[in-house]
């Protein structure tokens, strides 16, 4: 037997539609009617009753334990429908279950459809669905799959729960997502149809390609349209070559632009490099991952770890490629004697291990003590072989000579 029925919540104004085959040997006690939201049972009581009847022993009646049994239904198609008619859901099932006391519709192995504003967002299949009654709320379960088919999201995890009225899709519990810019595990994640906005919760690791970069953090968003991710949360980035990580970057917040590969780092930043083994640090710095360049605009410190080498600045650059670090404002450089190096603009060839410094330039050392004033220096700070000039021909170095 197949019927449909439709009927409106006074509350809301939604309608709820259900049409498909009831199993009618499911126990329905005889002139009543069970608090149904899904409309079939009105136009089934009456049938219902009857095969009750014709199937029941003379004499006897149903237990309050059958009444609480479950209703079947096959080849199901339930529908929710907002105040303007519109769909925000649509299920189709094989076979689907009612259990009074819990005012739950189950469907088995169900095939989804969400709707906003009248428009598919995510088609969604599932091992069971849960449909609490009163349609505001679409619950799935078991190895949910969940696709946009506009931009070819494709979010698998155990559990679903779409909630049209707030525009939220929410996948948990072990989140696998995957798209062309992105692949993102984590234990939740929340959608945001509208904005075209989803939040990772829990254990995030994100990664993107060409470059190969990661990221780990416990809340990331991900601005679909815009294509960009964002964390408030302390944040990892690793780059991969060959499948081996190069180059590290680490912050409090980040933000990475997925189509330009430009991630920008705040509040205890820093970066760290393999090749050459170096350090940069800044409360925000700009890691272009393409490019291989790493920008600050604050001040910033650059540590080389196989000479013992600091170097600080108002601002800097490194281009990683090149191994050549460009810094500007108040520069001073230490070594690991204590010899220094102090001027306006430094440049650093890292494979050279050599410094060229501009501007009010003072070199300092211990062993022999002594003081160089100029213009322009050069060398190698580590092994002390500094030259120190004046710049021009009217222009005096200054040597001072300190006696033990």
């Amino acid at each position: 037997m197949k019927q449909q029925g439709k009927k409106r919540d006074r509350g809301s104004g939604q309608r709820f539609w259900v049409e498909g085959r009831l199993d009618l040997n499911s126990p329905v006690l005889p002139g009543s009617v069970l608090p149904f939201t899904f409309l079939l049972i009105i136009g089934l009581v009456a049938c219902g009753n009857q095969t009750h009847k014709a199937n029941q022993p003379s004499g006897s009646s149903p237990s309050p334990q059958d009444v609480e049994s479950n209703l079947n239904f096959f080849d199901v198609t339930l529908e929710q429908a907002d105040e303007a008619g519109r769909p925000i859901w649509k299920v189709k099932a094989k076979q689907a279950k009612y259990t009074k006391e819990k005012q739950i519709g189950k469907a088995e192995s169900p095939y989804g459809e969400l709707y906003q504003d009248g428009k598919i967002v995510y088609k969604v299949t599932a091992q069971q669905a849960d449909i609490k009654q009163d349609g505001k709320q679409l619950f799935l379960k078991g190895k949910i799959v969940a696709t946009d088919p506009h931009n070819g999201i494709v979010l698998q995890g155990n559990e679903l729960e779409w909630r049209p009225e707030e525009d939220l899709l929410i996948v948990r519990n072990k989140i696998h997502g995957t798209h062309k810019q992105l692949q993102a595990v984590a234990q939740e994640a929340r959608v945001k149809t509208r904005e075209q906005r989803m939040d990772f919760y829990g254990q995030v690791v994100a990664t993107s390609t060409e470059p190969q970069v990661q990221m780990r953090t416990e809340h990331l968003i991900w601005q679909i349209k815009a294509e960009t991710l964002f964390s408030d949360r302390p944040v990892q980035i690793d780059r991969y070559q060959n499948n081996q990580i190069t180059d590290r970057g680490q912050g409090n917040t980040a933000e990475m632009n997925l189509k330009t590969k430009i991630a920008i780092l705040n509040k205890n930043a820093q970066v760290e490099l393999l090749d050459p083994p170096m350090q940069i640090a800044s409360n925000s710095m700009i890691w272009n991952l393409n490019a291989e360049t790493v920008t600050s605009n604050t001040a910033i410190r650059v540590f080389q770890r196989a000479e013992n080498l600091r170097v600080t600045a108002n601002q800097g650059e490194m281009k990683i490629p090149q191994k050549t670090v460009y810094l500007t404002g108040n520069v001073n450089g230490v070594g690991q004697r204590g010899q220094s190096l102090h001027s306006q603009t430094l440049t650093w060839y890292l494979n050279d291990h050599l410094l060229a410094a501009q501007g009010n330039v003072v070199y300092r050392q211990f062993d022999p003590p002594l003081t160089f004033t100029g213009q322009q220096a050069s060398g190698n700070l580590e092994a002390e072989t500094i030259v120190v000039n004046g710049g021009n021909s009217t222009e005096r170095v200054v040597t001072k000579i300190i006696p033990q």
